[in-house]
């Protein structure tokens, strides 16, 4: 099992390169490699509902603690009140719609018809933004399908939940919903908050301890989120934004850590879910699950997108880039085996169905969003990214250490290090130039690709931040053009 282990995850990350030539979300290769290793190819035999889900929502945490982590508040939020809204106010409507189409078209009982819509009701922030990044569409706009993929999730879980158990739904069914999101974005808060500052005050003994324990800091969000009746996703999400936003030590190299066990969930994720599929019983829900995918994508999608945007004055173009990009992906099938492990009737074709689903959506959609752009005249061309600053303690000194990387296009390059005035405190020490060191002088220019170390007091860290940060957006004469660096 481990010689199998580490060869699916081999060829899963080779498979990444083929699917980013394709444009199309890795989940698909990861699912089909499943598949092939199932009762249809190699022959392991995997039918456990209930230890699928437990390893599916396992998977699903830490998939949104590295979303949490990667994301820059810089850039969702101009996308804030667009995002919230797509998160809560779409999701009801989605939910709404779809099961008025599911009930009419597919014959559905009204129950089932709004099963099926909560769990069909989540974009897969995998693979939005798998296919994104060969898009190029403005930040505000990936800052919004970004900020909707990583919070939906929690009250699509939270609906899916309601309706698999035995729980009235009445007028304190929203009441609940809402008390479970709040308090879920409160502890996630506190969370966060906490961990950051302990994070930033303990000295460990191992660099490589820092990544650990701030993934391990999302994880207990997400326990004391539902452990406190809240929501433990949207816990685990916010906590994972929050520190990741936050100045800790070693930042880079946590970032890495994460997005390096983000991508092992993912594909142990997707195998697992391809082990789990039936494809003998996919045939017979094609024309069903080609339905829903018309429901999804052609009504449901559309009407929640422009009924929770309209207060914000959105471009149509943007609107309708934002309905076609609601890709579904993991979270869709993972929520299929909720009601599959209570033994609710006809749950086992609700996941022939979704399946089949996923795979059209995903080909179909992912497929067309680079020419959709062109056609809707959204594309940008790539722009520059910010400066990358990392830190590491010298805790007996009192000291920091900022490693600093200058990015293409940004407005460091050509300043002389006498024009960049850091605070009193910090001092460049050392500039590391096409794979060479050497100490700067006042007449040395900066240039693009050049790692810096600056050597600064913990006092005057983050002013000396926001000096550096202030410097890449607006160049020498930063403080005259009122950038702050913040």
């Amino acid at each position: 099992m481990i010689g199998i282990g580490s060869a699916v995850v081999l060829i899963a990350a080779l498979a990444v390169r083929v699917s980013t030539r394709l444009g199309l979300p890795s989940l698909l290769l990861y699912l089909a490699i499943g598949v092939l290793l199932g009762e249809a190819g190699i022959g392991i035999e995997f039918d456990n509902p209930r230890l699928t889900q437990h390893l599916g929502i396992a998977a699903l945490v830490m998939i949104l603690a590295e979303g949490g982590l990667t994301t820059r508040w810089s850039n969702v939020r101009p996308a804030l009140k667009e995002g919230l809204a797509l998160a809560t106010v779409a999701v009801a409507v989605s939910v709404g719609v779809a099961a008025v189409g599911f009930h009419y078209l597919l014959g559905l009982d009204w129950h089932t018809a709004f099963l099926w819509g909560g769990v069909l009701a989540s974009t897969d922030a995998a693979a939005v933004f798998s296919v994104l990044r060969s898009v190029g569409v403005s930040k505000r706009l990936a800052g919004t399908l970004e900020l909707e993929s990583g919070l939906n999730d929690a009250p699509v879980y939270i609906v899916v939940v309601l309706l698999v158990s035995s729980a009235t739904v009445d007028w304190g069914f929203p009441l609940l919903i809402g008390y479970q999101l709040v308090f879920g974005g409160v502890i996630g808060l506190a969370a966060g908050w906490l961990g950051a500052r302990a994070l930033r005050r303990a000295a460990l003994p191992a660099t490589g301890l820092y990544p650990l324990a701030t993934v391990a800091v999302c994880f207990a969000a997400f326990a004391a989120g539902q452990l406190s009746g809240a929501s433990g996703l949207l816990a685990t999400y916010v906590a994972g934004l929050v520190l990741g936003n936050s100045r800790l030590p070693h930042r880079s190299d946590t970032l890495s850590f994460a997005e390096g066990v983000g991508w092992l969930a993912q594909i142990g994720l997707f195998v697992f879910l391809g082990l789990f599929a039936s494809p003998g019983r996919l045939l017979d829900a094609l024309v069903p699950g080609l339905v829903a995918a018309g429901v999804v994508s052609l009504l449901a999608r559309p009407i929640s997108v422009v009924l929770s945007v309209y207060p914000f004055r959105m471009p149509w173009r943007e609107q309708a880039f934002l309905s076609w990009a609601g890709l579904r992906g993991a979270v869709p099938i993972v929520l299929t085996t909720i009601p599959l492990s209570e033994g609710l009737p006809g749950a086992a074709y609700l996941v022939d169905v979704v399946f089949v689903l996923v795979i059209v959506l995903t080909l179909v959609q992912a497929s067309t969003l680079p020419a959709l752009a062109r056609l809707l005249r959204l594309e940008r061309g790539a722009e520059p990214r910010e400066v990358e600053v990392d830190a590491a303690p010298l805790d007996t000194m009192g000291a920091e250490l900022l490693q600093v990387r200058i990015q293409p296009g940004s407005r460091l390059h050509g300043v002389y290090l006498s024009e960049l005035r850091l605070p009193v405190g910090a001092s460049l020490s050392l500039i590391v130039r096409d794979g060479a060191g050497f100490t700067p002088q006042p007449g040395t220019r900066l240039q693009e690709r050049d790692q810096l170390l600056v050597v600064v007091t913990a006092r005057q860290r983050e002013a000396t931040e926001r000096r550096i940060r202030a410097v890449d957006r607006a160049g020498r004469f930063a403080r005259w053009k009122g950038e702050s660096g913040r």
